[in-house]
């Protein structure tokens, strides 16, 4: 039979690379690895992992162990889960993903809320963007995580529940000697001739939908830098490098030497969700924990800063 342990061992070296990475992310040897992932290639009567002068990469029959990991491994996490619940909400643990915007916002006034009502459940918080937050539900690495999700998007049939929590909406910042800064309120197509700081492409979000709102104003814009970090945009704001856009939830934090602009009382917006791994077991904790993050999305949906700080 194969040890479950040793599949997930498996996993983490498929999904760090190396045997050495894999060791620092669970805290064993490097040899303890290699001993784990031969004795898993014993029980399995085939050769997992391949080495090479380039490092690791697993074999067929790897790879399919690895896929069958993350189901296994998932469920386990759903029986531990249900048996926690047997106790109700007086103990367990509940384990939370969130990107750096909603884990410095949302987050923190939810989980705050949660331990005051249920002090017995442990919570953790991983900060994790959105396409590895809903990797991680579904290896059973975390309960519930954060999304994003753009309102031109197709629903996607990926095996997440998701709960909408709140409208994001988006802001332009600008050097505070800009030409348009003193206007309250923007066009985009105002500002077509402008260079942008924008967040990396692919599958970004907050990018996609920025570079769907400059198709819709009728112009194709031009990107002068690429950062993930929203603090450094505002800097490269403040040098003149360019405008950007930022989401209300980012703006927390603002510097003196930019302006926030608003796009007017429909602009966009990125759909901030509460994401589960679907058909999992709804533990009270999770359910009480989906219930605290509802309200506070309703909370935050009614405080706009972009637009108090748009003056």
């Amino acid at each position: 039979m194969l040890d479950v342990r040793r599949m997930r061992v498996l996993r983490e070296v498929a999904s760090r690379g190396s045997f050495s990475a894999a060791a620092d992310a669970l805290d064993y040897t490097q040899s303890a690895i290699s001993q784990q992932v031969a004795a898993l290639e014993r029980e399995a009567g085939t050769k997992l992992v391949e080495r090479g002068a380039r490092g690791i990469h697993l074999t067929e029959a790897g790879r399919a162990l690895v896929a069958h990991a993350d189901v296994i491994l998932a469920r386990l996490a759903d029986a531990e889960a249900e048996l926690e619940a047997i106790a109700g909400l007086r103990g367990g643990r509940l384990r939370l993903g969130a990107f750096p915007s909603a884990g410095g916002t949302i987050m923190p006034p939810a989980i705050a809320r949660f331990r005051e009502r249920h002090p017995g459940v442990e919570l953790t918080l991983t900060p994790v963007e959105p396409e590895d937050g809903m990797h991680m539900l579904r290896s059973g690495d975390l309960d519930v995580s954060l999304d994003i999700r753009t309102s031109f998007g197709a629903n996607p049939d990926d095996g997440i529940d998701r709960v909408p929590l709140l409208d994001d909406p988006m802001y332009v910042a600008l050097p505070r000697d800009h030409p348009m800064a003193a206007k309250r309120t923007l066009k985009l197509e105002d500002l077509s001739a402008e260079s942008w700081i924008l967040g990396s492409t692919g599958s970004c979000p907050d990018a996609s939908i920025f570079l769907r709102s400059c198709q819709v104003a009728g112009f194709e814009p031009r990107i002068a830098f690429n950062s993930d970090d929203y603090f450094a945009m505002q800097g490269f704001v403040a040098a003149g490098v360019g405008a950007s856009f930022i989401p209300d939830l980012a703006l927390m934090s603002v510097r003196d030497d930019i302006v926030i602009r608003s796009l007017g009382p429909m602009p966009p917006v990125r759909q901030i969700m509460a994401a589960t791994l679907k058909d999992s077991f709804l533990s009270p904790a999770k359910q009480a924990m989906l219930d605290v993050l509802v309200d506070v999305g309703d909370e935050f949906a009614g405080k706009h800063r972009g637009l108090a700080l748009a003056s």
